[in-house]
């Protein structure tokens, strides 16, 4: 992000709300760190809800699923727009639970800022990490949110140095808590050196303004220098003041920690207690301070989809239109609906955008502006706006927008592969057509949701990122979609690999009267480290292979990798080396040469030693002391290994890795052996060998099948 470069753009007539006072943010954690909380708390602050929700009586209104509602989870990203002293907030909700990773990627590719909300008792927990890991790939700067500081436990301290040492982030806290656990009533500002105490009565809608207390006072001293000394190190104008024994005033300290905000250079730490309706109101300052408008996200990377050369466009709403389709759901009422993000220029209802995937037009029957299932129509959309269209019938998530003279493709997502899967059939055959249908739905709803066909015995498998995840599709099918089916036991999605290299020279030829077909191809193959898929190199030289048959080749050798050798699982981590070959002027086409790479791919493999690969899982448990041994005993027994084991107060924190397969049914399993007092996560970690005695039963059962 360019912070120094002239920015100038244009606004249009009908813009209500200055580009530079916009704010894209999400809300985003680890689960059951109180971001729905926190979000609600900002609907009823802001003026956008009269009356507050509450996740634990079912009445959230970012969790209008009912499924949201039953298990006090978010499932789905909700978006809403509120405003904030001038300020236009589009707000977008993310899942913390792992199942849903790709909502949250999604949401952060079109994000210009976010709020990450810890819990202060358990601090950086895992999904905290991949949260953050995905915030830092799409380069979004973060302010960081200590909530639940009137928990038994909280510690405001532990979480700053959690953040500075797991994830690696220069923690500047802006703020300081007064008192903890059950005495917290407010907090410190510390550039403006006051404390700011909540009001329960009202709801913390009054906020009292006081003296620091004179105990904390030495305390709030320290945090300001630590805060001047961390900006100085990394800001020229504060560094020029600080040798000069200048003391900067508040408002050149807020600029200075805007601009290392936006560069991700600090991340400033506020604390509360959303629950408790303390500390939202500064953390929403903060936000219209600290966080980028559109306006900081200067360079809108993209590539010309003609030439295929990067190429970039600014914000402006007389800039040509493009925006990136980052959502899709399908709403009972007006059907499929389209979110977008609008990087530039401006576009009204029943104008037509075009799609440089599918090279088509499309036609903006709707703009709706939504607030979590709510909406409410627009007519015209502007550069930096969030909406959600109607009348898109082609459209995919990642999809770019854009207009049809000033083409451009903006950089799309990249989802997790499904670890999980179930075989699902419709109880009726009059079912049938229906099942398919919702499936065809859900998957178009959610990338990392994958249907195929096992063409051995023709049943329909689902997979998806663990079993909440096709717990929660198998519910939808019943009440969304009104389609009973039966499904079987979920399964692990394995993968297979090689273990060295192989060459294969296959021909395929075909006569039959007339024309023929003729393909000849040379590869090569070699395994590669684990998370490198499959890369195909094209090596041919001289016009030995035609260009017109290299796609096709390509074509055939990743076809070829989705099913494996040893027992049908994807092939991965292996770069493909196309060598050579030979055509013939009248015989050879597209089909031969992608069913002769078909044939080498395969031929290749069973030359390469090949193995299975199973998901190791990254597993956090919190159990009582008295019951640690137990647990480590039963994570050992499930092949897990132990990574990291913490104790604090009287729990334990154990991190380990262990196989997916060894985890099946592990809620009940835990809650047996700690009396329900320990909980875990896990979220997918690596592939690892499976043990030669496993991946021997695994082979023998699909052969059975």
């Amino acid at each position: 992000m360019l912070t120094n470069v002239k920015k100038e753009y244009k606004e249009a007539p009908g813009r209500t709300v200055p580009l530079a006072r916009v704010r894209n943010i999400g809300i985003m954690a680890h689960i059951d760190a109180g971001k729905t909380t926190v979000s609600e708390r900002i609907l009823y602050y802001t003026g956008k809800n009269y009356k507050m929700g509450e996740v634990h009586e079912g009445t959230a209104t970012m969790d209008w699923m009912i499924q949201e509602q039953e298990r006090g989870i978010t499932i789905t990203s909700a978006a809403t727009t509120c405003t904030w002293k001038d300020h236009k907030i589009n707000l977008i909700d993310t899942p913390g639970h792992v199942d849903f990773t790709a909502e949250v990627e999604r949401s952060l590719r079109v994000l210009d800022g976010a709020v990450a909300v810890f819990c202060a008792v358990g601090g950086v927990q895992p999904q905290s990490e991949t949260v953050w890991r995905q915030s830092k790939k799409y380069k979004v700067p973060i302010i960081a949110f200590v909530n639940k500081m009137d928990r038994t436990g909280a510690d405001f301290q532990k979480v700053v140095e959690d953040i500075h040492d797991k994830l690696g982030a220069t923690a500047v806290p802006l703020q300081l808590p007064i008192g903890k656990e059950e005495t917290f009533v407010g907090v410190i500002d510390v550039l403006e050196k006051k404390a700011l105490i909540f009001d329960e009565e009202s709801m913390g809608a009054t906020i009292i303004e006081k003296e620091i207390p004179e105990e904390l006072k030495a305390q709030a001293e320290q945090a300001y220098k630590f805060i001047v000394e961390c900006l100085a190190e990394v800001d020229d104008q504060i560094m020029g003041m600080f040798l000069e024994d200048k003391k900067p005033d508040v408002a050149t300290i807020k600029q200075a920690i805007r601009r290392m905000v936006i560069s991700s250079d600090i991340v400033p730490v506020v604390c509360g207690s959303a629950f408790k309706y303390k500390g939202v109101q500064p953390m929403l300052d903060s936000v219209v301070a600290y966080l980028p408008s559109p306006v900081d996200v200067w360079e809108i990377k993209g590539t010309d989809p003609k030439t295929e050369q990067p190429m970039e466009r600014h914000v402006g709403d007389t800039e040509p239109f493009s925006a990136l389709a980052f959502k899709i759901m399908n709403d009972p009422y007006v059907g499929k609906l389209t979110f977008f993000r609008v990087y530039s220029g401006s576009i009204k209802k029943g104008e037509s955008v075009f799609s440089p995937r599918t090279r088509r037009r499309e036609r903006l029957g709707r703009i709706l502006q939504m607030h979590a299932n709510h909406r409410s129509d627009l007519d015209e959309v502007f550069s930096g706006d969030i909406a959600a269209a109607v009348g898109l019938r082609n459209v995919t998530t990642g999809d770019t927008l854009c207009s049809e003279n000033d083409q451009i493709i903006l950089e799309s997502m990249n989802f997790p592969e499904p670890v999980i899967s179930m075989a699902v059939e419709p109880k009726t055959s009059g079912d049938r057509d229906k099942l398919y249908g919702a499936l065809g739905a859900l998957s178009e709803e959610d990338p990392t949701f994958r249907i195929k066909t096992d063409e051995e015995t023709g049943q329909t498998i689902i997979s998806g990122m663990g079993e909440l995840h096709l717990d929660i599709i198998r519910d939808r099918l019943l009440r969304e979609f009104k389609v009973e089916a039966n499904t079987g036991k979920p399964e692990v999605a394995y993968r297979e690999t090689i273990t060295k290299a192989a060459e294969s020279n296959t021909k395929f030829v075909r006569q039959s009267g007339g024309r023929g077909q003729y393909g000849h191809v040379i590869i090569n193959m070699e395994p590669r480290p684990r998370g490198y898929g499959v890369i195909i190199e094209n090596k041919v030289v001289g016009g030995r292979i035609p260009k017109e048959y290299i796609k096709p080749i390509e074509k055939g050798l990743i076809e070829a990798s989705t099913t494996g050798i040893l027992a049908g699982y994807p092939v991965v981590d292996v770069h493909v080396q196309i060598l050579d070959g030979s055509y013939h002027p009248v015989d050879s086409s597209e089909f031969a040469f992608k069913i002769a790479a078909s044939m080498a791919f395969k031929d290749a493999c069973k030359k390469a030693n090949m193995i299975i690969l199973e998901p190791i899982m990254k597993v956090e448990i919190t159990t009582p002391d008295e019951n640690m041994g137990d647990v480590i005993g039963d994570t050992s027994s499930r092949r897990g290994q132990i990574i990291e084991v913490e104790t604090k107060g009287n729990t334990t924190k154990i991190l380990a890795h262990s196989p997916l397969s060894e985890l099946f049914g592990y809620a009940t399993a835990i809650r047996s052996l700690s009396k329900g007092r320990a909980s875990y996560s896990m979220e997918p970690s690596h592939f690892e060998k499976v043990p030669s005695e496993l991946q021997k039963q695994i082979v023998e059962k699909e052969i059975k099948k």
